[in-house]
């Protein structure tokens, strides 16, 4: 949408005019569908899922979820369970109409950002995108020169520097606007990033508004966990801070509206860029805050966070995400979307759901993060029956085991292949992890029939359980071999001799499977 005739630009490109309303632009990227606005997400089953990287998913999740916090909380299971997503969607609704003049991208009072801040300096979009190269970054692919910005894609982005922020000297810490409060050089990273790039995870359902459901927690949850003084909290757009340290913004600090919509960079949108500063800084795991979203093990006085590895694709940490099904489980990672979500889904309220899980790999150097050869966007999803969290945790131990198993075989790779370049007089750490990655490459398709291999009724669980997890062992141990294969070429006699003197026998592996099940 262009400028209307009645719109003034005032000096960098703002409008003064209401303008580009967030409830009926289309601006939330969809899968399989364009962008819709977020009216048409709330208001039925017709978008089934986000689309964008894992950090745009993330961003937007969050704000859906706070929308239906501030909307419709309810207070425990039974009235969660009783609303349903269609109710949801309703109230939803009703709560964006009332709200409507707080959702304008444009004007006097802009969504989520803050007009006090215009005297910060005048950055390009590109300043604030981790994948856009600028400063002393190399430029690698045309993917990292900065993208010509439609008012939906500022949108986007906006949302994403709520949490996303990079820490570093990129914003204008010279702006402060809390009297008495100091900032840095350097702006804090974002709490859903922190240092390195937290893993992120959701409960999946099918459709948006379903998946926002299943991640709805009720005010007995939120009491519960004793992590939040302010309950709920007020959601930012309902009343935004003034600066940095005052009483609205200390509130949303220790609020869960804090943790999904974090205003952690205040921000201002212009015509041809932005200006934007260090804005709330919240309180780290390490003081034992974390996101709903986010995996601790708070089980000692440092807490342990997932985070996100570009090596290992997130199905690879289900077994850590899941830890509290366990019975004799006392510590471990806990993620409140799924423990909660998932202990709920027993009672039959969904047939079956989706866990995602992903984030941003991120470097630091001297306070200064930014996106490296090695760092990147990752996610997965997997989907359960709901019905295997209704009785035991069987399934899930012998599902443990088999990832134990295949993290043996890609270890093996990782080793052999090592070995068989060391025999070579050659550096093979590089060869080694593109070996075991091709291995993890072939297995993942499979990662599904794994799950369901693991869980069956009565006989089927007897009488076919250990056969079928035992052809799949055989198909793993295949790809182990070939992976092996691949990465160590036998052309020559010293390189036949180095191959067979080090190629692992995989058929080991099976057979271990199969005593164990």
């Amino acid at each position: 949408m262009g400028l209307r005739t009645n719109d003034v630009l005032l000096k960098g490109g703002n409008v003064t005019e209401n303008r580009y309303n967030l409830l009926d632009e289309a601006w939330i990227p969809i899968a399989d569908m364009g962008k819709a606005g977020l009216l048409r997400v709330f208001g039925g089953r017709e978008c089934r899922a986000l689309g964008g990287t894992a950090v745009q998913k993330i961003a937007v999740l969050k704000l859906l979820i706070a929308i239906a916090q501030a909307a419709a909380t309810p207070q425990d299971t039974q009235e969660w369970a009783a609303m349903g997503p269609d109710g949801l969607g309703e109230r939803c609704t009703l709560y964006l109409e009332q709200w409507r003049d707080a959702f304008w991208l444009y004007g006097d009072k802009p969504f989520l950002q803050m007009p006090a801040c215009s005297r910060a300096e005048l950055k390009p979009y590109g300043t604030a995108m981790p994948q856009v190269a600028s400063g002393n970054t190399t430029l690698l692919t045309h993917l990292q020169l900065e993208p010509i910005m439609s008012d939906a894609s500022r949108a986007l982005l906006l949302v994403e520097q709520m949490g996303f922020g990079l820490g570093g000297k990129k914003t204008d810490n010279s702006v402060v606007l809390s009297k008495g409060y100091a900032k840095g050089k350097s702006a804090k990273p974002g709490p859903s990033v922190c240092h390195m790039g937290l893993l992120h995870s959701f409960l999946l359902g099918d459709s948006i508004l379903e998946t926002v459901w299943l991640n709805l927690l009720t005010r007995d949850i939120i009491a519960d966990t004793r992590q939040w003084e302010e309950g709920i909290g007020t959601a930012p757009w309902e009343k935004m801070p003034e600066g940095e340290d005052c009483p609205t913004a200390r509130a949303l600090k220790a609020s869960l509206m804090g943790r999904l919509v974090p205003l952690s960079r205040f921000c201002l949108l212009r015509e041809d860029g932005l200006h934007y500063t260090e804005g709330i800084v919240h309180p780290d795991y390490q003081e034992r805050m974390v996101d709903p979203s986010a995996a601790a093990d708070k089980a000692k006085a440092k807490v342990k966070m997932l985070w996100v590895k570009p090596r290992k694709k997130p199905w690879r940490q289900l077994t850590a995400l899941l830890s509290f099904l366990e019975s004799e489980h006392d510590s471990g990672f806990e993620c409140l979307n799924l423990k909660q979500g998932i202990q709920r889904l027993g009672d039959g309220h969904v047939k079956q759901f989706g866990i995602w899980s992903g984030g941003l790999k991120v470097s630091s150097n001297a306070g200064e993060q930014y996106v490296s050869g090695g760092d990147d966007c990752i996610e997965s999803e997997t989907w359960l029956e709901a019905q295997l969290f209704s009785g035991s945790d069987d399934w899930f131990i012998l599902f443990k085991k088999q990832m134990g198993q295949l993290e043996r075989m890609g270890t093996a790779v990782y080793g052999a292949t090592r070995g068989y370049f060391s025999d070579l007089k050659v550096q093979g750490d590089a060869h080694a992890a593109e070996a075991s990655g091709l291995f993890w490459q072939l297995v993942e398709p499979t990662f599904q029939e794994l799950i369901q291999a693991c869980y069956g009724d009565g006989k089927e669980r007897l009488a076919k359980l250990k056969e079928r997890l035992a052809k799949l062992m055989g198909t793993y141990a295949v790809f182990a071999g070939t992976a092996f294969d691949e990465s160590c070429p036998h052309g020559t006699a010293r390189q036949f001799e180095a191959w067979a003197r080090h190629r692992p026998g995989f058929g080991m592996f099976s057979q271990k499977t199969q005593s164990s099940s």
